[in-house]
Parts: structure tokens; C-alpha cells; sequence
């Protein structure tokens, strides 16, 4: 027996979009799902259907659906065991059509058409191909099919498929319900809402830095003017991608003499540098060494997950970094570590800069929003850029993130404020089309003074470092 449209609650507003280019979408309750491609609308709409009833599934009752596509509107009922009832169908008239069938179909008066429940529906995962005997309109029209020549059956035959072509296996991720704002709210109160797009671009951004790369990556922090925000940027990017990822990972002060970093981060319990890494290299690269030998020269960053090597804190600062020492550390800790975030010095014709650039994976190019920070940055990718080969593509797939004045105070009038936003964003539209990413960070009183913590930074700027993170991981 049928369920009459008066029995099916209308809540979600459930509609199926179907378009003649080759896109389709499903939007429950103002959400939109984009529908996975097919080869033709009706394979559109097949996949739709799939959503939809994974939808009565989940909310384990029939829904009313609007359904919209290049040749016509209508309603349908969808039961949770893959029955489909139509309650009405009006096609677009033939003039409207851009390809009108040989065959007008009639419009169908509000009735409603069974089709069989598939046999133990709840055992199977809904897929595209489970309501792929079941297209709209043509399933729900009521005029009578032309009869068919025994030439047009012998050509409409089925081909016989390999086993090797069929899957049972449901390739599409399992939507989670949302977690955050008023949607969330509602999911834990047990109506099941699906997250909105902020949500799914966190998770997107989630999933990103979370990945694991085969092999280890390095990434360069560079900008040839200090106070552009380079070891904040160090900071961020090594403890999002630690907590994230779960990769071992170490944040290098690359700089010539002394350096900043160690200023900024957690120290452990001993006092040694880069150069004493240097100096232990041999055993350190030994097969026999335990991994945890590191130790001695890292300084752990309990709360963030990563670890700090401090550059040269000699009060002299009569040393500097060679190439040849670069490429001994970068040995070093490309064993121990699967990320390598490194800070740098202000001086891009230096022979340990330079000989970072050469084991760079992904370069990022931290600027606040103050004009000569700005320019500083564009000369170094332009200096990049002017080298040419390996040199040259880091700078055309770089990432420059752009934070809001730190002279910026809480203080400041809403004036003075929207200048600051302003200028932040002229900067960042015009980095964005010569480097493959650009992330604004908004101002936090917690990157501008003494220790650096994930956990002390606003929220809204917790989002915008992961929005970073993700930038600079799609470079992987």
C-alpha cells in the first residue's frame, strides 16, 4: 500500500536540481550537496536519487522531494527501502527543450506510483546504481510506450559485463553531521543537520594538513626585512602541522649568526644549538644511533608537539653558518624527521640562505601589512625568480601570508582598524597572482610579545593559521 502525500512530512525541504550541463545538485534544508558526475542527465539523476535516499535512511521515514531537471518538474516521495512513488510530473514543453525527445511525455496528474522495495534494502549501502532502474520523468510518465521492433530489442540488449568492471564497494566519503554553530546545535539535539560550507572547508583544511607525504619535506620562511613575522610563521606552521599530521617535526633557525626563534619557543633542559648538532653528526648519522638521541639537541615544545633547533647563541656571534654545515644538518634531521620548517636570516646573498633555498620543497613568504615589508617581500621572490630554475618555481608556488599590522592595538578606533584591514588586503590581492597561495592572518596579541602558543591565540586566528598550513601542505 502507497503512502499519500498528505502522510510525508515536508520537513527538510528536500529539492533535486538537474541542469543540461552536466551538473546536479541535491539541497536539503538550504545545504547543498553537489550530486558526483555522470555521463548523462540520467545518470545525474541516478546519483541524486542515491543521496536522497540516503537521506530517508538517515532520518529512517519517507521524504517529499521537488525534483527539477532539463525536461521537466515534479515531486517524489523516497522511501528508505529504495521504493520511489512520483506524486507529480510536468514536463517542459518541446519548444523549451534544447534537445526535445522523438516522443512528447504526458504530464502526470498527482497520483501516486509504486515500485517495488529492493529485497533487504538495509543490508545493502545505497549507491547510484541501487535506484538506477528507476530514472525520473521516465518511470513516472503515463503514456504508453511505443511498441519496439525486434531489431530495436536485439540493439538494446544488455552487453555482458566483466566482474572485473563491477564493484560493491561505496566510494564516496560518509558526510558526518555538523559540529559547530547552530546546525550542531540541532545535531546534538538529535535532529541531524548536515555541516555548512565554513564547516566543510575546516574539514577540507583538516584533512590536508593531516596527510602523510612519502619521504621528508622542507620548508624555507623567508623575507630579506626583519619584523615581516617570519619566526611567528615558524611557530604556527610547525605546531598546526605537528598537532595535525602527527609527523615528527623540527623547527631549524637557520639564520647566519644568532637568531630569534629560540626567544619564541619552549627551552629544554640543556643549552645546545646547531652548531653542536653539527659537531655530533658523525654518530648521529650512524645506523647504530637510537632515534631518541635527537633529544640532546632539540628543544621540545610540550603543548605544540614539535621541536626546536636553536641557532648559534654564542655571545661573541662570531660564527656563521656555512653551506657545507646546512647540508650536514639538513642530512641530520631529514633523518630523524619527516618536516623539516625553517626559519631564515635577512640577507638572501648568505651561503647558508642560499643553501636552503637548494633543499626547499615549499617556500612561504611572511609579510605584515606595512608597505616596506611588503616591497622587501616581493624583491625576494623577484630575486627568486630571477635565478631561475628550482629558485625560480619555489617562487612561483609560494605561499605569502599576510598578517595585520602587529602595531596594531585593541585600542585602535573602528576607523583606524578598517585602514589596517584595508591595507592587509591590498597587499594580499597584489601578491595573488604571482604565487600560488595568499592567507590573511588577523592581528593577535598573543604573536606579539614572548612565547608563542597555539592555544593562547584567538580563536579566528587558530582558523586562519590552519587555513595557512593547508595552503602550504597542498604543496606537498
Amino acid at each position: 500500500m502507497g503512502t499519500t502525500p498528505t502522510e510525508v512530512m515536508a520537513f527538510p525541504n528536500i529539492r533535486a536540481i538537474v541542469r543540461d550541463n552536466g551538473t546536479a545538485e541535491v539541497v536539503v534544508a538550504g545545504n547543498s550537496r553537489i550530486v558526483p558526475a555522470g555521463d548523462s542527465v540520467q545518470e545525474l539523476r541516478n546519483n541524486a536519487l542515491a543521496l536522497i535516499v540516503g537521506e530517508a535512511q538517515t532520518l529512517q521515514r519517507p521524504v517529499r522531494v521537488r525534483i527539477e531537471d532539463p525536461e521537466g518538474h515534479g515531486e517524489l516521495i523516497v522511501h528508505p527501502d529504495n521504493k520511489i512513488e512520483s506524486v507529480s510530473y510536468e514536463p517542459v514543453p518541446a519548444r523549451r527543450r534544447a534537445e526535445a525527445p522523438e516522443t512528447t511525455r504526458a504530464a502526470v496528474a498527482p497520483a501516486i506510483i509504486e515500485t517495488a522495495p529492493a529485497v533487504e534494502p538495509a543490508a545493502a549501502p545505497v549507491t547510484a546504481a541501487s535506484v538506477d532502474a528507476r530514472p525520473w520523468p521516465s518511470a513516472y510518465a503515463t503514456a504508453t510506450p511505443e511498441p519496439q521492433t525486434a531489431a530495436a530489442v536485439e540493439e538494446a540488449a544488455p552487453t555482458r559485463r566483466s566482474l572485473k568492471e563491477t564493484s560493491f564497494l561505496v566510494s564516496a566519503p560518509v558526510l558526518e553531521p555538523a559540529t559547530q554553530g547552530w546546525r550542531g546545535t540541532l545535531t546534538r539535539l538529535g535532529l541531524r543537520m548536515d555541516p555548512s560550507e565554513e564547516e566543510l572547508t575546516e574539514r577540507e583544511d583538516v584533512r590536508t594538513v593531516s596527510q602523510h607525504w612519502p619521504g621528508p619535506r622542507t620548508i624555507a620562511v623567508v623575507n630579506r626585512k626583519g619584523g615581516a613575522n617570519k619566526t611567528p610563521t615558524v611557530v604556527m606552521l610547525s605546531a598546526i602541522l605537528a598537532r595535525y599530521s602527527g609527523a615528527a617535526t623540527v623547527a631549524w633557525d637557520n639564520n647566519e649568526s644568532q637568531g630569534t626563534l629560540g626567544w619564541r619557543t619552549e627551552k629544554g633542559a640543556h643549552d645546545r644549538s646547531v652548531l653542536d648538532l653539527i659537531d655530533a653528526s658523525t654518530d648521529l648519522l650512524s645506523p647504530s644511533t637510537n632515534a631518541a638521541e635527537i633529544a640532546k639537541f632539540v628543544h621540545h615544545q610540550t603543548a605544540d608537539k614539535f621541536d626546536v633547533l636553536r641557532s648559534d647563541e654564542n655571545e661573541e656571534g662570531d660564527h656563521e653558518v656555512t653551506a657545507e654545515e646546512v647540508d650536514i644538518a639538513h642530512q641530520v634531521l631529514t633523518r630523524y624527521y619527516r618536516l623539516v620548517v625553517m626559519d631564515s636570516g635577512n640577507t638572501a646573498r648568505a651561503a647558508n640562505w642560499r643553501r636552503m633555498i637548494d633543499h626547499t620543497n615549499q617556500l612561504v613568504v611572511p609579510v605584515t601589512a606595512i608597505e616596506d615589508r611588503a616591497e622587501a617581500a616581493r624583491l625576494t621572490l623577484q630575486t627568486l625568480e630571477s635565478r631561475g630554475g628550482h629558485d625560480a618555481e619555489l617562487a612561483r608556488n609560494a605561499v605569502v601570508i599576510v598578517s595585520e599590522s602587529t602595531d596594531a592595538k585593541r585600542s585602535m578606533s573602528g576607523e583606524a582598524l578598517k585602514r589596517a584591514k584595508d591595507e592587509a588586503q591590498r597587499i594580499a590581492d597584489g601578491f595573488a597572482p604571482f604565487v600560488r597561495a595568499v592567507v590573511r592572518i588577523p592581528y593577535d596579541p598573543a604573536l606579539v610579545n614572548g612565547p608563542i602558543r597555539y592555544e593562547a591565540l584567538q580563536p579566528a586566528t587558530q582558523r586562519a593559521w590552519l587555513a595557512a598550513a593547508a595552503a602550504v601542505a597542498a604543496g606537498f
